[in-house]
């Protein structure tokens, strides 16, 4: 049976969408949603927005580039009454754990309650909420606030998170 000039033309256009989707890229937004989009990290409101894609989009990448060298993340352990603290490394691999274990993050910052510093060093406390489904039946939903002290070298660089405490209380 001869294969007609209109079966063809389907084929190849068949052919032709198949090859220009990319199944293993995601698709863009038609949302003007700021959250899903890199943020400028030489401003303060970049830091926290390229925190929240990295959380949003699990993207330890992105969250490494936050955090500097000597970055500590301190929390304190009420049933010990004692604060607990872990290095960059340490942090990077727990990121990536909770990044791997969960289906979905969703992070909304809170008001910035302090902001003390200059151009290249600052102390900001922000209240966060946090959601981490594993599951549609497991969904944790965590309130909290941060204490990140900031920096950089010049005030034409990235700002980096150098320490991080955990003033939440869970």
């Amino acid at each position: 049976m001869p294969i007609s000039t209109g079966n063809i033309l389907f084929i190849l256009s068949a052919i032709l969408c198949i090859a220009s989707c990319n199944p293993f890229a995601p698709a863009l937004s038609d949302k003007d949603d700021n959250s899903t989009t890199l943020g400028d990290q030489r401003t303060v409101e970049g830091v926290f927005q390229n925190f929240r894609y990295a959380y949003q989009f699990k993207d330890t990448l992105s969250y490494g580039r936050l955090l500097a060298p000597e970055f500590t993340f301190i929390y304190r352990n009420y049933d010990d009454g004692i604060d607990n603290s872990w290095g960059r490394d340490q942090d990077m691999i727990s990121t990536a754990g909770l990044f791997q274990a969960s289906q979905n993050l969703d992070l909304v910052w809170n008001d910035i309650v302090i902001s003390t510093g200059d151009s290249v060093l600052q102390d900001i406390s922000r209240g966060f909420n946090l959601s981490i489904t594993f599951s549609p039946t497991d969904i944790i939903r965590l309130q909290g606030r941060v204490n990140l002290r900031i920096r950089r070298a010049t005030p034409q660089e990235p700002w980096i998170i150098s320490r991080w405490r955990d003033e939440s209380n869970y």
